[in-house]
C-alpha cells in the first residue's frame, strides 16, 4: 500500500474523555437518527440551557467590508458554543457585509443600533480594508473607548491591533501582537511582541487566521474561566502543536488534476457548521482556486448551526449544470441531514466518484452522507470522533486529515484548517501549501 505523510497523529485526549458534538442535536434537526444510538454519553452542551442563559456573557463582535471572515466566524463560533450572547454588528449601512475573499456574512444588527448595550467583551477581527473601517467607525471607537476606560475586555487580532486598537491609543504600555506585516506599525503604540497570542491586562490580541482557535478558546478563558474553555476546546479537536507543520495520511496516492484553475462546489445549507464552511472557502479562495458555494433549499442565505447568518454564491440547482474538479462537504449536524436528503447533490457525489474525480467531507458528513449513501465503498476515511462507529471501516479514524485516492475526509472543526491546506497541496504541491499556512500564521512564519 503506497503512503504519503504518514505519520499517524495521536486521538485527542480530552476529546475521548469527552466525545461531545461540535453542532446542536436536537431531534428537529436531525429526525432520522435516534440519539440514543451513537453511543456517547454527552451529546449537546456540556450546561443545560438555564444554567447557560444565567451564566451568558455579552459580547459585540463588529464586522464590514473586508473583514477577514475566517477571524470573525470563527470567533462568533466559539464564543456561542461557551454559551456566550454574541452580536455580530455591521459598521456598514447595510446588515450584509462582503468579507475578503468573496465571503457574504449577515450581521445581527447595525453598529449604531449597540452603543446603549454593555458588553462583556468586544472582539475585533482584522482583514483589510475591514480594519481600517472598524477604525474609521466612530461609534466603535467610543464603544472600545468606554469598554477600555471601564476595565471591560477588549481584543483584536490580525490587523486590528494595529490599525484600530493602536491608533486609537488603547494599548499604550501594554504588550500586544499583530499580523507580521503590521507589526512594526503596531511597535509605535504598544510593546510588540510576537506572541501567537497575547493577554496583557483587559487586552487580548493574536496574529491571524491560523491563530483565530486559539485566540477564541483564549477569550472564552477569560469571560468564563479555564473549566469552560476546556470543555469548549475538547469537542473542536484542537491541533495540540500550534505553529508546526501539518501532517496528513495518504494512502493510494492519485494525481488531483484540473485544467486553468481548480474548479471547486463548496454546499452549505441550514445547520451546516460556519466555521468548516467559511475555512475551506476562505483557503481554497487564497489558493486561487475558483469556488462556488451553493445552498441547499429554497434561498441563497443560510443559518448555520451557531446562528451565523452566510450567503452563497447560487442554489445548488444552478450549480449542478456545471462540472467540478472537487466537491467538499463542511460538517454540521443540520446541514448534513439537508445534504442527504438532497437527491440532486448525492446524484452530483456518485457522479463524482464514478468518474473517478476528487470528492471529501469533514465532522458529521463523512458519516451520515458518505456512509449511508456508498461513497465510502472500499475507502478509508476518517469523521467526527463520536460518529466513527458508523463508518464502515475504522482502521484510519485517528487521523486528523485522511485521502485515499481521490477521497479525503477529517474529523471537525478544529482540523478544518488542515483539511483544506491538504486539499491546496493535493491541487497544488506540499510548498504551495505551506507558504499559503505561514501567510495565515498557522504555520511559524
Amino acid at each position: 500500500m503506497a503512503t504519503r505523510h504518514l505519520t499517524t497523529l495521536p486521538s485527542f485526549t480530552t476529546l475521548s474523555k469527552q466525545p461531545t458534538f461540535p453542532f446542536p442535536t436536537s431531534l428537529k434537526l436531525f429526525p432520522r437518527f435516534s440519539l440514543s444510538s451513537l453511543k456517547f454519553s454527552t451529546i449537546c452542551a456540556s450546561s443545560s440551557a438555564s444554567s447557560m442563559a444565567s451564566d451568558a456573557k455579552r459580547v459585540l463582535v463588529p464586522i464590514a467590508n473586508g473583514t477577514e471572515p475566517m477571524e470573525a466566524v470563527i470567533t462568533v463560533d466559539v464564543l456561542r458554543r461557551a454559551g456566550a450572547e454574541v452580536t455580530v454588528a455591521s459598521v456598514e449601512k447595510e446588515l450584509q457585509v462582503d468579507a475578503c475573499h468573496d465571503v457574504k456574512i449577515v450581521a445581527d444588527a447595525l453598529i449604531n443600533d449597540c452603543n446603549q448595550t454593555v458588553f462583556d467583551l468586544i472582539s475585533l477581527p482584522g482583514g483589510m480594508p475591514g480594519a481600517t473601517s472598524l477604525k474609521d467607525s466612530a461609534t466603535l471607537r467610543s464603544m472600545v473607548e468606554k469598554q477600555a476606560a471601564d476595565g471591560r475586555l477588549h481584543a483584536a487580532i490580525c490587523a486590528a491591533p494595529a490599525v484600530a486598537l493602536g491608533s486609537w491609543g488603547l494599548l499604550e504600555g501594554l504588550k500586544a501582537t499583530s499580523y507580521p506585516s503590521f507589526m512594526e506599525q503596531l511597535s509605535s503604540s504598544a510593546i510588540a511582541v510576537e506572541s501567537r497570542v497575547q493577554k496583557d491586562g483587559k487586552v487580548v490580541t493574536s496574529r491571524g487566521p491560523g491563530t483565530t482557535l486559539e485566540y477564541s478558546v483564549t477569550l472564552v478563558e477569560q469571560l468564563y474561566g479555564k473549566q469552560k474553555a476546556d470543555e469548549v476546546a475538547g469537542p473542536l479537536i484542537m491541533r495540540p502543536n500550534h505553529g508546526e507543520e501539518y501532517l496528513i495520511r495518504e494512502l493510494n496516492p492519485v494525481e488531483w488534476t484540473f485544467s486553468d484553475c481548480p474548479q471547486i462546489l463548496v454546499p452549505i445549507a441550514d445547520g451546516s457548521e460556519e466555521m468548516e464552511a467559511v475555512i475551506i472557502i476562505d483557503v481554497l479562495r487564497r489558493a486561487k482556486a475558483k469556488v462556488v458555494v451553493a445552498s441547499i433549499g429554497g434561498k441563497q442565505e443560510i443559518l448555520a448551526s451557531r446562528k451565523v447568518k452566510l450567503v452563497a454564491d447560487t442554489h445548488l440547482d444552478e450549480a449542478a449544470k456545471s462540472s467540478y474538479d472537487l466537491i467538499v462537504l463542511p460538517g454540521g449536524l443540520g446541514g448534513a441531514q439537508e445534504f442527504a436528503a438532497s437527491e440532486k447533490l448525492i446524484e452530483m457525489l456518485k457522479k463524482q466518484r464514478e468518474s473517478n474525480k476528487p470528492y471529501g467531507a469533514i465532522c458529521a458528513s463523512p458519516a451520515l452522507v458518505f456512509e449511508p449513501h456508498g461513497l465510502l465503498k472500499g475507502k478509508k476515511a476518517t469523521a467526527f470522533p463520536a460518529l466513527c462507529n458508523k463508518l464502515s471501516d475504522e482502521s484510519e479514524v485517528e487521523n486528523r486529515v485522511v485521502v485515499d485516492g481521490n477521497l479525503i475526509t477529517s474529523r471537525g472543526p478544529g482540523t478544518t484548517m488542515e483539511f483544506a491546506l491538504a486539499i491546496v497541496e493535493k491541487f497544488f504541491g506540499r510548498q504551495q501549501a505551506i507558504e499559503l499556512a505561514k501567510v495565515m500564521v498557522f504555520v511559524h512564519p
